[in-house]
């Protein structure tokens, strides 16, 4: 199927709702406040290890016909040191880090969690690298990025993605093979509550996001019908990690424009207003290195030409040990353009601390 307006939006479209330049911006200025805050209690537990200067004793006379008694030599006494905080500890459990979610966040493969990124416990910074490739049907997608995790409270990521439209996109007049490519900056900071250690509430850890994503080919997101190569995700997400049971449950609220994830830009002629889109994750561990799981994310449908469904995921992640971590999946992503049922392998690893 040939989309006959294609020849007509050849130019960008000015304006964007927001530039590459204040996106990264408001990321760098969020990490700069999370260290230049570090968390108080540290700090208090910190100044109550330091001795306290002692007073000075009183001096004595001696009388002028006695001499005074020579003191007796004794080692100086070592002072004491404070204990050091490693800044790169490790500390928390094996897979309460979880995996890089496709777009960069830590969390499962299609949704993000609640949970910050690497092991640093709240003294310390964890972060990871990830490679994604996902074949499917009729196109390929690849993602690789990274993230970096501040003291157990703040998240930030940065990703590639790579959208390989193959002989779709010679149908769609783009050309065989034809890449679309998107970059993702992303800040995640836990609210409230926490995952491991809150095992007698039922009050959940959650954490608000934000996304902001860049389509450089933005002759051809509009068009396909979109309004915008650029726009930001906004979302809220709730994890309980029950570990007497051994599962984990997720639910993640977004507000998004994006179409196939920002993948064919946003907005459309259909829809060019926010929408509120659930995404889901439930994982059972296996052992402490095995969880296996599932995964949902509903998606706006913002095109005539292109309509979405819910995507879905059944998964399975082996941790080898805190520093790497494979995952796989069975991955439909539903109709994409003018192919319907796409679906394939979802191929992850992952390297941190």
């Amino acid at each position: 199927m040939r989309l006959g307006f294609l020849t007509n939006h050849q130019k960008p479209i000015p304006g964007r709702e927001m530039s590459n330049y204040g996106a990264r911006l408001l990321i760098v200025l969020a990490a700069v406040a999370a260290l230049a805050a570090p968390d108080a209690r540290a700090a208090d537990a910190r100044q109550a290890a330091s001795p306290s200067p002692a007073a000075s004793p009183p001096a004595t006379s001696v009388p002028p016909d006695e001499p005074a008694d020579e003191p007796a030599d004794e080692p100086a006494a070592t002072p004491e040191r404070e204990p050091k905080t490693d800044l790169f500890d490790s500390g928390r459990l094996l897979a309460t880090g979880g995996v890089s979610q496709l777009e960069g966040a830590g969390g499962g493969g299609l949704t993000p969690w609640a949970l910050i990124t690497g092991y640093g416990t709240r003294d310390a910074i964890g972060a990871n690298a990830h490679y994604t490739y996902i074949p499917l049907s009729d196109f390929r997608i690849q993602s690789e990025g990274v993230a970096v995790g501040f003291f157990d409270r703040l998240e930030v990521s940065a990703d590639r993605q790579e959208f390989d439209s193959r002989a779709t996109g010679a149908k769609l007049g783009f050309g065989y093979g034809f890449t679309f490519n998107q970059d993702i900056f992303g800040a995640k900071v836990r609210l409230l509550g926490d995952a491991v250690y809150d095992q007698d509430s039922l009050v959940p850890q959650v954490a608000a996001g934000v996304q902001y994503k860049h389509n450089e080919e933005a002759a051809q997101v509009r068009a396909v019908g979109a309004k915008h190569d650029d726009g930001v995700d906004y979302y809220l997400s709730a994890t309980k990690l029950f570990l007497g049971e051994s599962i984990l449950a997720n639910l993640t609220l977004r507000e998004t424009k994006a179409n196939q994830f920002g993948i064919l830009g946003f907005g459309g002629d259909r829809h060019d207003d926010y929408s509120l889109q659930y995404e889901g994750s439930l994982a059972y561990l296996l052992s402490r290195k095995l969880a296996v799981g599932a995964e949902f994310r509903t998606k706006p449908n913002n095109l005539s030409a292109a309509r979405e469904q819910t995507a879905y995921d059944v998964f399975g992640a082996y941790f080898v040990n805190k520093n790497l971590s494979f995952t796989l999946a069975y991955l439909d992503m539903g109709d994409i353009a003018t192919q319907r049922n796409e679906r394939g392998a979802y191929l992850s690893a992952q390297v941190g601390f």
